[in-house]
């Protein structure tokens, strides 16, 4: 699977209309409909589709057409992103009309163009699962902790010192999580506290 590395944008035009296409974060989606509805307020559609993996690693995809005649524009633009098995993204296309009727074929071409043009405009990156996990050390191996939690793609979102040693909470790619839970283990207490 492949997601983004950061938004994107590219315009592209069918019998004067015009279509503005974004690729943008799924949990950017709602927020962005808002800004863009404010900023193109005589746009006829803001069509759009996401596919996203929800807490539990299933797959969510849907599209919306927005107005346009139904199967015209959102499931063109979500088999875009199927077809390059993008996650964890949205695109959202925003059309001003030219004037010309496209009809229902013009429209997936156009719809299904427009979604194709952003995705190629966007810097692909191979999706990589993401977790959370929380370590523990003595205070004789503080320090090989912070060395192993200082990875490219850890984050340490809390730091706690007790009596018993040091406690860290992190974020970062699920495979290295597995490994550091591994080797810093929380002390049996814990772990049944958080399993009963």
């Amino acid at each position: 699977m492949k997601t983004i590395a950061r938004p994107a944008f590219a315009e592209t035009e069918e019998k004067k209309s015009r279509f503005l296409a974004e690729l943008v974060f799924h949990d950017d989606l709602s927020k962005r409909i808002d800004e863009l509805r404010a900023l193109h307020p005589k746009a006829n559609h803001h069509v759009n589709a996401y596919r996203y993996l929800n807490d539990e690693d299933q797959l969510i995809e849907h599209g919306k057409d927005d107005g346009e005649p139904s199967g015209t524009s959102g499931i063109p633009c979500l088999k875009v992103l199927q077809g390059r098995d993008l996650i964890n993204v949205a695109v959202i296309v925003t059309r001003y009309f030219g004037g010309t009727k496209l009809g229902t074929g013009g429209l997936v071409r156009a719809y299904s163009g427009a979604a194709n043009a952003v995705c190629d405009a966007a810097e692909i990156i191979d999706y990589i699962p993401q977790g959370e996990a929380e370590l523990f050390a003595g205070f004789s191996d503080a320090g090989t902790l912070e060395q192993a939690c200082a990875q490219d793609g850890i984050t340490i979102l809390d730091r706690q010192f007790d009596t018993d040693g040091t406690r860290i909470k992190i974020t970062g790619p699920r495979e290295t999580l597995s490994a550091l839970a591994e080797r810093f283990p929380l002390p049996e207490t814990d772990q049944n506290l958080a399993h009963p």
